[in-house]
């Protein structure tokens, strides 16, 4: 899964900002790095949508798993890639009142609009029901609303990264970030979630903990990590 988002819509992390220029590296552009992913699939396995200006969404089902499906869908002008499996399905399928044959990712397009329009808790709540191994980037096109995460054990690899012409990419591939994000590369930090409307990058597994960088050495793949202050485990990064 490929989410890609322009700086008008998305403002990168300063630590990945801080990364990508100590150890200057070859990037592309935004549009460059959908082409390559999209040219790996054939035309029946992938799906690209270009978000106008705000950005790009692209769902392939090269390499699927039948313990990581990724599943896409959209819903009242919310786009969404989600790949996993959540444990406790059901039981959310009956708490948001969805059919039973609902899969996750219209189940997180449910919990988000619920978190949006009605919600009297924070993000960390609704994103700590969610019981399994996943990722997901989601997009809200009404209110040009990005909302990005992972599950508490990285059981599902995510990484983001800051394109040539300053876009914020998210992947679950680090080759298909490493050739147009350079330095500007990170694992993306479980349990935890990026939202530019709601607060930026926060843990939603502890989210009274704030969440740091340290910038890698040169020789990493990633030039930097993020961990949760606090936290019994940490990310680290891809070698």
């Amino acid at each position: 899964m490929l989410g890609v988002f322009s700086r008008e819509v998305a403002d990168p992390p300063e630590e990945l900002v801080a990364a990508g220029s100590r150890t200057p590296s070859p990037k592309t552009r935004a549009s460059e790095l959908v082409n390559r992913f999209v040219n790996k699939s054939s035309p029946a396995e992938v799906v690209s949508l270009q978000l106008g200006s705000d950005g790009y969404l692209v769902h392939s089902r090269v390499g699927d798993s039948p313990f990581r499906p990724r599943l896409f869908a959209v819903k009242d002008e919310i786009f969404c890639i989600f790949e996993g499996i959540l444990d406790n399905l059901g039981n959310l399928i009956q708490h948001y009142g969805l059919s039973k044959n609902s899969n996750e990712v219209l189940l997180v397009i449910e919990a988000y609009k619920a978190l949006r329009d009605r919600a009297p808790y924070p993000a960390s709540f609704m994103l700590g029901h969610l019981n399994g191994n996943f990722a997901f980037v989601l997009f809200d096109r009404t209110t040009s609303t990005i909302l990005v995460a992972s599950d508490a054990d990285a059981k599902v690899p995510l990484f983001w990264g800051i394109t040539a012409d300053g876009c914020l990419a998210f992947a679950d591939d680090v080759e298909i970030l490493k050739g147009s994000c350079g330095k500007s590369l990170a694992p993306f930090p479980h349990g935890c979630f990026y939202s530019n409307s709601l607060g930026g990058l926060k843990s939603y597994e502890h989210p009274k903990n704030k969440v740091t960088a340290t910038l890698a050495a040169d020789e990493e793949i990633c030039g930097a990590t993020f961990n949760v202050e606090g936290a019994s485990t940490i990310v680290t990064a891809m070698h």
